[in-house]
């Protein structure tokens, strides 16, 4: 689409089973920070309680969302496994701005004592280091306390107008190209 008006997703509100556990893992190994924090009914449209949590400036880029009146299990922590046959989100991936902070997270992940689920990976087919996964970076994945698997990712590709991938150094991977221009 020439003029594609959405052009990153911005926030993500994640069901948990304890938002205090949550926020305090979400500060701990993202170094997020707390926006705001509503109570489930504050307001009469809203039923859940809501925690709006921050990496930057923007208001928020993950709403923790947890409803009082659901009685939560624990979640399995093989993403692979049948959950009742109902649709579930597979990970959500952070972005760090350089591979020095993406190795900083690396590391931070290992204080915490978080298991490495996956990872680190080079996800490409093209570069010599890569796992021949798709996606065109460098990433390793973790889960919260509910299980929810958390990717952090650097150095990704970009798309150049005519569908040629570009690698994070600016070379371009003419082998690769984008399926839609």
């Amino acid at each position: 689409m020439p003029d594609q008006p959405v052009a990153r997703l911005q926030h993500l509100a994640l069901e948990v089973a304890d938002l205090q556990r949550s926020v305090a893992f979400y500060r701990a190994f993202l170094g997020m920070k707390l926006t705001e924090r509503h109570a489930a009914g504050e307001n009469e449209a809203i039923p859940v309680a809501l925690t709006f949590m921050r990496l930057g400036g923007r208001h928020h880029d993950l709403v923790l969302v947890h409803n009082p009146r659901k009685a939560y299990r624990d979640k399995p922590a093989d993403p692979g496994q049948d959950l009742e046959g109902l649709p579930n989100f597979h990970h959500v991936a952070f972005e760090c701005g350089s591979r020095k902070g993406w190795l900083a997270m690396l590391e931070r992940a290992g204080e915490l004592g978080l298991e490495i689920v996956r990872g680190p990976v080079v996800h490409s087919p093209w570069d010599p280091r890569g796992d021949g996964s798709w996606g065109e970076n460098e990433s390793f994945y973790v889960l919260d306390p509910d299980h929810h698997r958390i990717e952090i990712f650097c150095n990704m590709a970009t798309i150049d107008q005519d569908g040629t991938f570009i690698g994070a150094d600016g070379a371009r991977i003419e082998a690769a190209r984008a399926e839609e221009v």
